[in-house]
């Protein structure tokens, strides 16, 4: 057929009747404009431009600031569309006529080629500045307008209306050129660029000048933000960089925190006026939220209307698609000779729906994912605007009292805020759910009639098992929390004691202790994966129940035969519904937590007349009437648990006031007090001024010892100088490793109660502020330090500033230093005044306090030999030299990290196959074969369909013969409903096997973990952090237990669907696999790019959010120290910083995800399209041709979950490689040459050490720490030896009791010798099992060792006596208290040998010389060997070993070498004295 742009016919070419009736020379005519255009443009384009916006630098391509911008680029994605639609009507209408006839579709090409060009054009000037230059486009429109109005007119007067598609079309094309037309004449009156004396000029706005600002979302055109085309720069660039904060960079203003939380304020104010005339009314945080965020959630709910009416194209352009393949198998296809088209006969062309199904899919894709970016954006908004300024305004009642703890607070934002966030993110769903439904079922009726409802009705009845198992699933997970965090703090107490426990040879005790936890949340875990294997089960189950009962109905109950049309629109929409049923359970379950949330979040509190309170509404203060003088010193003083605490926070507002004000007035010069009265009396109310205070608990922020120290204000170094000084800490700073750089706090160095205090002092000391509160700064003290800060810190360095000083305190030798004191009890003032006043007024009290006084010097003079700031010292020597050793092992690691970067392209299969293989063989295989076995029959079910349908869609006139069918339809209905069954049960099968197999392969990683760390070489526990072991017993176990069964059956389940989908669509069109060769190497390198840049923007949101929830947790902690020096707006202005941060990080995550899905979407519709042009052009089997189509539609739902748990897997893959890299380790050799049984029931009996020929090193690779040792010890002496502790293990050279202990299995030789350790070890349980964990002891013999410790009164008067509780670490005892339950242990275990390791270092003289009285007497018999530096107590030792770098220098009684004037052991005792 020749080819002409009028057709062959000559009539065509007439224009006797004038040229405009000639329809060819209108189409011709209408070639102008678009001629016109790219004639125009394409030079331009082409030869380029410098950009004329700004001297200042700024992303050049995003700068949009052209009036109608976005409508200009909906009107021109509509022409285009409306281009599309006036080509495919030209073919058509050109297919039914004998010579072809290019006018009918030649300028619709040219007009779709324009129509593109002009956007490209218009971005170009845009981005440019170039405003002269789209005078073109102006012009253009105007042509176009006219040229289309010509036409329309024309197709008017020659008697077409809306019924024929071209006049439509040419209509709507009128209409769009017109408004294309008013957008740019509105730009030329804004921005005045022709026709105007003076142009308009415009600057880039700020975030674009600032090049700090990477998230470029708000900025860029529409195309670019539907696909979010300008994160193609990160995605790539993170395949060959890692991305850092650098790179993601800030956040722009529109989306910080700071701008969100001022808008939701302005909001919730305008809220407040509103209702300040009614009493009765308050005002809402919804509505609030709803003004400041409601436009961006409007829009998003508008998004995913249009998504999800959208998805209903699917299934009617399937059903008009095999129908029309239908009709043509059957030769019922009728084409008519007419030359114009109605909208009808155009939708009915198969290949017409087959792109509106493309351009469908493409658009639902596309609203669908900006529905998810805009809710995820506006309720990161939310979230940073909400949370923090709720925490500075929170009362410290609520703290003190219990009602809301640290931990509850933390979970806000970690938790809480989420699910607010999460809520916003479902909301869109609430409202389009219902909708979704309602038509879902109106089309299945149409489809099938009655029968659908049946389909309908399972849905809706099994809905509910669905919301059940989701809240049974949501139980058991917070029951495995419960455990796990019991488990988590049994491992943490053994590896804080694990020294302790392997010297006792009692690590399988604990271990066992652990594992016994660890069972509990397994079966809890068992629980919670049969409800993800029930809900797994019940996703993919209901479908296929829907589908068998509907499809079972219609064969019996229905008159007609199913048709292929029907049966896979119907199969497609069943689909659909599924899962709008199941997520509205979800999302009712969220929208209730997050209003019951942010409920309990408002706490709100009011003031009446009374006194002060906690919050409980009875007075803790009451009767308070008292004055601070002003420059002076002030103490107030009282017995403990008077109120002296309180009146403090009381005076900083930081009780309830039940009654009375506190006023904070400054004293002009020359004021009398008259008149200062007189002045209150007129005040109702007044701020009060900053107070420098310095709380009785030490608060440090997780920041340097400078930044503590100075806390915001300006670094003066004289000034900064005294003020260490005077609170002694130069000593302390000299010691730590960068000095007052080093960090501190949570995250940093542990200091001692009196360190923390002493900076805390310093704080306070060093602010420039005229009042000064003082909290007990002595408690942590001793006397010298004590003295020195009051002679120094406060009467000097306060008092010379004549800073108004109020001080607690229960040193009442320093009372004669006050100005006024204010004596304190019971809640209320008891006496008020000078020292001298109240030796006058009350005698009684004055003496009292005499006593007082003096029995405080006598057991001051008694303390004078423990100095307790040495030993501190010496404590933090200790923590410096063991922390270099760990710093080192942490840069080693972080240098095997750097390793493992270098191949972050590739996926860990090592590691996946190392993970499937803990959980068993046969279980993988049954996973694996059950996965098969169940796609396999999910695919025969829809085959089967297909052919049921086939066979009938054969007798075209649809009715079904009941005598001559009936046979055939049982037969088919039979193997129907056996597949479906059989789907059903292999559904169940398959989600229990992944979840059993994950089970199972937790309790193995977890129990070769702790086996491997409990038999790990005490070395490696002095090498490596204990956070990074904890770790992986939390975090990594966490991800191992419960992150990776899920994301491993949604992988598999998604890859088995598309390859499914894949095989059935090549088998079904065979000519689909050309395509599907362009269509693969795109999702390779699409999953490569994603994978990469995902893993690492996973990894900036994890530890991002670190330092925002350390921070909360400290800002809450020191909340009151916080808000007295008046720090709020420093510490909310951090934390917004942090949020910030954090919410970058999230955002590029969210975006990358969309960057996915939106090119796997795209992905998806082509492979759509590709299918179902092969099945038009190629198939002649109208049910495999809706099989194909019905498929092919799945692909595009789990093309991109192939993806996202594929780099979900990776991450968490990271876990298993962390466990595994544990267990590599090598153990402690715990076998010995000698039979256990061959070893004496009683060794060792007599105590007797024999030392020959001693080498030993700490690891193979170092040198050794003890170098040809030769000693002699006799049973029953006592040693004392200068040489740091060396674990006791099986090493050649020591023979006790005539064994060489390098023949005993470690366990015999370490259950047989007792050991007291530096550190006071107690573990959380009872008196009982700390004492004698093996219950091997009777309740006498542990009562003797209590006496024998002097702890029996004591433990006598506790509640449950042997049984009474002892808290973690201990805490609810005293140092000296646990070093002597240490000791008790110790006589417990029926050793002749004993070993003191630094025992006394970090107790009390009192403690000490209990432990070397009981050392003389109890242990008389037995040989006790010390290791210890202070010399004047061991100078009773029978025999004294000084030893230097290994090897002994002195080896003698001490009397013998005290004899030695010059030998190292008489200097050592010198030196002491």
């Amino acid at each position: 057929m020749s080819l002409s742009f009028c057709g062959n016919n000559i009539s065509s070419y007439d224009i006797f009747d004038g040229v405009l009736q000639n329809p060819c020379f209108v189409d011709a005519l209408n070639l102008v404009p678009h001629v016109f255009l790219l004639f125009i443009t394409f030079p331009i384009l082409f030869i380029g431009w410098g950009s004329q916006s700004s001297k200042v630098q700024i992303h050049h391509n995003t700068w949009l600031h052209f009036p109608g911008h976005n409508l200009r680029w909906i009107l021109t994605f509509a022409l285009l569309f409306v281009h599309v639609c006036e080509i495919a009507e030209g073919i058509v209408s050109d297919s039914r006529r004998e010579s072809r006839h290019l006018h009918l579709f030649m300028p619709a090409v040219m007009g779709f080629v324009a129509t593109t060009t002009s956007i490209v054009y218009y971005h170009n000037i845009e981005t440019s500045n170039f405003p002269k230059l789209l005078l073109a486009l102006f012009l253009y429109w105007v042509m176009a307008f006219i040229t289309k109005t010509i036409k329309l007119v024309k197709y008017w007067q020659s008697g077409w209306g809306v019924s024929d598609l071209r006049f439509c079309i040419t209509g709507m094309m009128v209409i769009l050129n017109g408004l294309l037309m008013a957008v740019e004449i509105n730009v030329i009156r804004v921005r005045r660029y022709v026709f105007f004396m003076n142009p308009q000029k415009v600057k880039p706005p700020e975030d674009l000048q600032d090049l700090g600002v990477r998230f470029l979302q708000p900025f860029v055109n529409l195309l670019s933000k539907a696909t979010y085309w300008w994160m193609n720069t990160l995605i790539i660039s993170a395949h060959k960089k890692p991305i850092d904060l650098k790179a993601i960079g800030k956040l722009p203003i529109a989306m910080r925190a700071v701008t969100n939380y001022v808008c939701l304020k302005d909001a919730y104010e305008e809220q407040k006026k509103k209702v300040a005339d009614h009493p009765n009314r308050t005002p809402s945080i919804w509505l609030a939220m709803y003004r400041a965020f409601g436009r961006p959630i409007l829009l998003s709910s508008t998004f995913r209307y249009l998504a999800d009416l959208l998805g209903f194209a699917g299934p009617l352009c399937i059903s008009g698609i095999v129908q029309r393949v239908n009709e043509t198998q059957n030769g019922t296809n009728n084409t008519t000779g007419v030359k114009t088209l109605s909208s009808k006969e155009f939708l009915e062309n198969a290949y017409v729906l087959a792109v509106l199904l493309f351009l469908a899919l493409i658009l639902q894709r596309t609203f669908l994912q900006a529905s998810y970016y805009v809710t995820i954006e506006t309720g990161i908004n939310l979230r940073g605007a909400m949370i923090y300024n709720k925490i500075l305004r929170l009362s410290t009642s609520n703290l003190s009292m219990g009602e809301m703890t640290l931990g509850q607070i933390n979970n806000l934002v970690a938790i809480e805020t989420n699910q607010l966030m999460w809520f916003l993110f479902l909301c869109p769903n609430l409202w389009a759910m219902p909708v979704q439904i309602i038509m879902g079922v109106i089309l299945l009726y149409n489809l099938l009639g009655s029968s659908a409802l049946v389909g309908a009705a399972v849905i809706v009845l099994l809905a509910p098992i669905q919301y059940f198992i989701a809240t049974k699933l949501a139980e058991a997970q917070k029951s495995t929390l419960d455990y796990s965090t019991e488990r988590l703090k049994k491992t943490n107490e053994i590896l804080k004691g694990i020294k302790l426990l392997k010297l006792y040879a009692w690590e399988h005790i604990f271990c066992k202790s652990v594992e016994e936890t660890r069972m509990k949340e397994l079966s809890s875990l068992k629980t919670f994966a049969l409800y993800t294997s029930l809900s797994i089960f019940m996703n993919a189950a209901i479908p296929i129940a829907a589908v068998l009962a509907t499809f079972v109905t219609h064969a019996y109950a229905s008159g007609n035969n199913l048709k292929p049309a029907e049966a896979f629109a119907s199969l497609s929409l069943f689909h659909i519904l599924v899962t709008p049923l199941f997520l509205l359970s979800t999302v009712v379950r969220f929208a209730v937590k997050a209003i019951i949330r942010y409920a309990l979040e408002c706490l709100k509190f009011f003031v009446t007349n009374g006194y002060f309170s906690w919050g409980s509404g009875l007075a803790t203060l009451s009767n308070i009437d008292i004055r601070i003088p002003t420059g002076q010193l002030t103490m107030i003083v009282g017995q403990v648990g008077c109120g002296k605490s309180s009146l403090l926070l009381a005076i900083l507002g930081e009780m309830q006031t039940l009654e009375g004000k506190v006023y904070w007035i400054p004293k002009e010069k020359g004021e009398r007090d008259e008149e200062r009265t007189k002045k209150l009396s007129k005040i109702v109310r007044m701020n009060r001024y900053s107070v420098a205070y310095a709380a009785q608990k030490p608060w440090l922020l997780n920041a340097t010892v400078e930044e503590n120290i100075t806390f915001g204000s300006p670094f003066n170094k004289q000034r900064y100088k005294a003020v260490t000084d005077a609170c002694s800490l130069q000593p302390d700073i000299d010691l730590l490793p960068f000095g007052d750089q080093t960090e501190i706090g949570e995250r940093g160095i542990n200091l001692s109660g009196g360190q923390r205090q002493r900076i805390c002092v310093a704080r306070a000391l060093y602010q420039n502020t005229n009042i000064v509160f003082l909290d007990d700064p002595f408690s942590a003290l001793d006397i010298h330090l004590s003295d020195h800060l009051m002679q120094e810190g406060i009467l000097k360095f306060l008092q010379d500033d004549k800073r108004t000083l109020v001080l607690v305190t229960h040193k009442l030798q320093y009372l004669t230093h006050a100005d006024w004191i204010i004596a304190m009890k019971d809640g209320s003032v008891l006496r008020e005044g000078t020292l001298k006043d109240i030796q006058t007024k009350d005698v009684e009290l004055y003496e009292h306090w005499k006593t007082l006084m003096n029995r405080q010097d006598q057991e001051l003079e008694k303390d004078m030999e423990a100095d307790q700031t040495t030993l501190e010292r010496k404590t933090l020597r200790r923590a410096m030299y063991s922390r270099e050793a760990k710093e080192e092992e942490e840069e080693d690691e972080d240098d095997n990290m750097s390793t493992v970067m270098r191949l972050r392209t590739k996926m860990p299969w090592k590691t996946c196959w190392r993970y499937l293989t803990s959980g068993g063989f046969f279980l993988l295989f049954l996973m694996i074969f059950s996965k098969l076995l169940k796609h396999s029959v999910i695919v025969a079910i829809d085959y089967w369909l297909a052919t049921w349908t086939s066979e009938y869609s054969i007798n075209n006139t649809g009715k079904a013969d009941q005598e001559n069918c009936t046979p055939s339809t049982t037969y088919y209905v039979a193997g129907f409903s056996i597949l479906c069954g059989a789907g059903i049960f292999l559904c169940l099968v398959t989600s229990l096997t992944v979840e059993w197999m994950g089970l199972t392969a937790a309790k193995n990683l977890h129990q070769n973990l702790l086996n491997k760390i409990i038999l790990g070489p005490i070395r490696f526990f002095d090498t490596t952090p204990l956070g990074l072991i904890l770790n992986r017993f939390s975090a990594d176990t966490n991800i191992i237990d419960q992150h990776i069964p899920p994301t491993l059956e949604s992988l598999t389940r998604s890859t088995l669907l598309c390859l499914s989908a894949i095989g059935m669509i090549s088998y079904a069109t065979p000519v689909f696999l050309v395509a599907l060769v362009p269509l693969g190497v795109a999702f390779y390198f699409i999953q490569k790019y994603f994978r990469v840049a995902s893993k690492d923007l996973q990894e900036l949101d994890d530890s991002t959010q670190l330092p925002l929830l350390c921070h909360f947790s400290e800002t809450a902690e020191g909340l009151t120290t916080i808000r007295a020096f008046r720090h709020e707006t420093r510490f909310k202005q951090r934390m917004l910083e942090l949020t910030d941060t954090n919410n970058i990080a999230y955002l590029f995550l969210s975006a990358a995800n969309r960057w996915l899905e939106v090119r796997t979407d795209y992905l998806g519709a082509c492979i759509v399209l590709t299918a179902s042009i092969a099945s038009i052009s190629g198939s002649s089997n109208s049910g495999l041709v809706g099989l194909g189509l019905l498929y092919a539609l799945t692909i595009t739902n789990y093309l991109n979950w192939v993806v996202r748990n594929l780099a979900d897997l990776e991450v968490q893959m990271g876990a298993v490689k962390k466990v595994n890299s544990f267990l590599t380790m090598e153990s402690e050799n715990y076998e010995g040459t000698m039979d256990p049984s061959q070893v004496p029931e009683h060794w060792p009996q007599e105590g007797e050490i024999k030392i020959h020929d001693l080498c030993v090193r700490y690891e193979n690779n170092l040198k050794p720490v003890l170098k040809h040792v030769k000693a002699y010890i006799k049973p029953g002496q006592k040693v004392w030896n200068s040489l740091p502790f060396v674990s006791y293990k099986s090493v050649d050279g020591i023979v006790i009791d005539g064994i060489d202990i390098s023949k005993l299995p470690l366990h015999t030789l370490r259950s047989r010798l007792s050991i007291i350790l530096q550190d006071p070890i107690l573990f959380s349980g009872s008196i009982r099992f700390n004492l004698d964990p093996e219950c091997k002891c009777t309740d006498d013999r542990l009562w003797e060792a209590l006496e024998i410790a002097q702890l029996k009164n004591m433990v006598k008067s506790l509640p449950g006596g042997l049984d009474a509780i002892v808290t973690e670490g201990g805490e609810n005892f005293s140092v000296g208290q646990r070093q002597l339950f240490c000791l008790a242990r110790a006589f417990v275990r029926k050793s002749s040998i004993l070993i003191m390791d630094e025992a006394t270092a970090s107790i009390d003289m009192a403690t000490e010389n209990i432990l070397q009285k009981v050392v003389m007497t109890a242990f008389a018999d037995r040989t006790v060997v010390t290791i210890a530096h202070r010399v004047h107590t061991i100078l009773t030792a029978d025999l004294v070993i000084v030893m230097k770098r290994g090897n002994i220098l002195e080896y003698d009684t001490p009397e013998s070498l005290l004899a030695r004037e010059d030998g190292v052991f008489a200097s050592f005792v010198r030196a002491d004295m």
